[in-house]
């Protein structure tokens, strides 16, 4: 996979507390600035494996013990055969649509992508990492073969406007604050640069004590309202999310993680039904909403969000 090299991204790397630049230091990479914490020439930002564990600790729910190394890249369903893994995870068609929309409006030649949340390569956007004229930069809070340093979302090791592009998929659920996580976005984002999310609407808890919020498809575009909405919409609709509470209710009645899953492969079939739910219903009912937009300044006003509802019950 073509990521961009850390020696190539290092002179980009900025401090996670004061955004000034770093240095080496003996114990890892510290602070340029006196005044910071990790100024002092003591203080380094750790390095796990050949990850620099950029993380402002005392501000971060990471503990700087939890940033192990991911085992791999692509775990989960990936280890199954073709056809099982195809029943238990589908193709992301949503993203591979919305990726591709994407990669053809970033600039020429070399465009910057940054990938949040980045320790496995996610369902559909796989053509990210194919792209030869894109520079790929990745992070999450573990180390992983698709991962250059270890970040916290909350507050992004880059400068101002250093990427035209920002991939976050199913991430948002699993920060504290999403809205501080998308103002960084917009942050490290030049002036008309582009991102795509994907965000649960209707789904269980998972990643545990990890998982902290939801959005509807109106709650997801406010929360992208400092951005121009270029396609947004349902990922996966209710035969999803009926598949998503059928698993879990056997999950809870057998006490048993596996005949949820297995249940979820013998039901598999429910996913159909998506195709079946007008697109306003499906508003209303999806599994997980997504965002394409563009950076701008402009924030969309608390009027335009109620007008802004798609769903099924404008009807009423």
């Amino acid at each position: 996979m073509p990521l961009a090299e850390l020696s190539a991204i290092r002179k980009l790397l900025v401090c996670p507390r004061c955004r000034s630049d770093l240095a080496d230091r003996p114990g890892g990479l510290g602070c340029t600035a006196s005044s910071c914490p990790y100024g002092t020439a003591a203080a380094a930002f750790p390095t796990v494996g050949r990850w620099p564990v950029l993380v402002d600790f005392e501000r971060s729910v990471v503990a700087a013990d939890t940033t192990p190394v991911a085992a791999a890249a692509g775990a989960g369903a990936e280890g199954l055969p073709a056809p099982l893994r195809r029943v238990f995870k589908p193709p992301n068609r949503i993203a591979a649509r919305n990726v591709d929309l994407m990669l053809r409006a970033l600039p020429h030649p070399a465009p910057r992508l940054l990938v949040v949340g980045g320790a496995t390569v996610g369902n559909g956007v796989e053509a990210v990492y194919r792209d030869p004229r894109v520079q790929v930069i990745g992070f999450d809070i573990v180390g992983s073969p698709v991962t250059q340093f270890v970040a916290d979302a909350h507050r992004i090791p880059l400068p101002a406007g250093s990427v035209d592009a920002v991939l976050v998929q199913a991430v948002l659920e699993h920060v504290l604050d999403p809205s501080l996580v998308v103002a960084e976005i917009h942050r490290v984002l030049t002036d008309g640069g582009l991102v795509y999310a994907e965000t649960p609407f209707l789904q269980q808890v998972h990643a545990g004590a990890h998982d902290f919020t939801r959005f509807t498809a109106s709650g997801h575009r406010y929360l992208f309202r400092r951005f121009e909405e270029l396609a947004a919409g349902p990922v996966a609709g209710p035969g999803t999310q009926l598949l998503w509470s059928l698993d879990h209710v056997v999950r809870g009645l057998t006490r048993s993680a596996s005949a949820g899953r297995a249940t979820r492969g013998l039901l598999f079939w429910l996913r159909g039904l998506d195709h079946l739910v007008p697109p306003d219903f499906a508003q209303d009912d999806a599994s997980a909403v997504y965002f394409l937009g563009r950076r701008r300044e402009r924030e969309m006003t608390a009027a335009e969000i109620v007008d802004y509802y798609r769903g099924a019950q404008r009807r009423e």
